[in-house]
């Protein structure tokens, strides 16, 4: 069967998506659905016979004409894409799942709302998070599989994922995208660690999280040069409601089976004016090691500034480019090594398999509560204890004061 896909949300991270679908069989973006109407998008995946590409006013009539509707829109408008999706399934529609992006949702009151619409209409739920899929991550977890089941798991796993700054004005507006960088990366980051840390054939949400010690900061978009460029490019004013650019962590998890104890440590930013995005991942086994770095390409490129005046998009070379010139390091297939391209060949499977995915919603909502506790760790200063009843409790009614525009109060 081919699995008929529609992108709820027409931006970025859907142009993304489409490129990796390119490399991905079994699929079609049949649908397109977005607050501005995706016409060049639209074009791009008719062009590359990706798929029809049929752009729908509403979200029930997208829903209406796909197999699997995908959740691509900005944070705030979640909930009510999921509601339109929920009407549309009440009035008729067969569905065979429902994909969210990272993160599933701001905090765990809006990601218990998800899941709920989820099961009352009885629909299989995946959740994309790209980096657990990362050829590279996946490789390194069958390479060390024999040295781990001699040796031992990880004991600590690091990841690290730096930019300078998101496109759009919604991911700077704490109100609307649910924080800053931890919201917006530490997701992914957390997830990952967690991910190398879990030992083979469990499951990935075997390791049981204990104790969260975290920090953020507002070290660069906060001064008044970058303040003002915020204002003037995006209209977010971060002397009113700042968001944190910085943020690092660590998590203690505890396997229920062995009672061995492992640690995650997480750090993403906004400041990273280099080449563009960097993911940096590593982990420390008892004898054995392993690194992941995306900055490191078979390919290099040199322009110098004569040449330089030439270039018109040089995000062609890596996403979140700060250079046009200078020593450039090009990646040829960024959707693949993200791990893109293997997330969505895990979702076709799973819809055509009818098997579940390697990650559903209630994954996500995990990775919600574990941001929560480093945004709660950051706001009193103190390790999060997820043992205590009470802490959980307090957790899920939670809303971490960034997120509510209060981000003078903890940065």
């Amino acid at each position: 069967m081919t699995v008929r896909l529609g992108f709820i949300g027409g931006g970025f991270i859907a142009e993304f998506h489409a490129r990796a679908l390119a490399s991905v069989r079994g699929v079609e973006i049949a649908g397109l659905m977005s607050r501005t109407r995706p016409e060049a998008l639209a074009e791009s995946i008719r062009a590359q016979a990706l798929g029809d590409a049929v752009i729908y006013d509403t979200v029930e009539e997208l829903a209406a004409n796909v197999d699997v509707p995908v959740l691509l829109n900005p944070n705030f408008a979640r909930l009510s894409a999921m509601e339109s999706i929920v009407r549309a399934v009440e009035a008729g529609a067969r569905l065979e799942a429902i994909a969210c992006e990272k993160p599933l949702a701001r905090n765990l009151g809006e990601a218990r709302a998800m899941m709920e619409m989820a099961e009352r209409i009885g629909v299989q739920t995946v959740f994309l998070e790209n980096q657990l899929h990362v050829p590279a991550i996946q490789a390194a977890r069958g390479q060390l599989a024999s040295v781990t089941e001699a040796m031992g798991p990880l004991g600590l796993a690091r990841a690290a994922e730096e930019h300078a700054g998101p496109h759009n004005a919604w991911f700077w507006d704490p109100t609307q995208q649910g924080g800053g960088v931890l919201s917006d990366m530490g997701c992914h980051s957390i997830a990952v660690a967690w991910y190398l840390l879990t030992p083979q054939g469990k499951a990935v949400d075997h390791l049981q999280a204990e104790r969260v010690t975290a920090s953020v900061g507002l070290l660069k978009w906060g001064r008044p040069r970058w303040r003002q460029e915020l204002r003037d490019r995006f209209g977010v004013d971060y002397e009113k409601t700042p968001a944190e650019d910085f943020a690092t962590g660590t998590i203690t998890f505890r396997d229920p089976e062995s009672g061995y104890r492992s640690m995650a440590q997480f750090t993403v930013s906004w400041m990273y004016d280099k080449q563009g995005l960097r993911l940096l991942i590593d982990g420390l086994g008892p004898g054995y090691a392993l690194e992941a770095n995306s900055l490191r390409s078979p390919l290099e490129i040199f322009i110098g500034d004569t040449a330089a005046a030439s270039i018109q998009d040089a995000e062609l070379a890596l996403e979140k480019s700060t250079a046009s010139q200078g020593l450039l390091a090009v990646q040829p297939n960024e959707p693949d090594l993200y791990g893109y391209v293997d997330q969505f060949r895990d979702l076709v499977a799973a819809v055509r398999d009818r098997r579940p995915p390697l990650l559903d919603w209630s994954y996500g909502r995990e990775i919600v509560r574990l941001t929560m506790a480093s945004y709660m760790s950051a706001e009193r200063g103190a390790t999060v204890d997820l043992t205590d009843a009470q802490t959980r409790a307090e957790l899920e009614a939670y809303v971490p004061l960034i997120q509510q525009g209060r981000g003078r109060e903890v940065l």
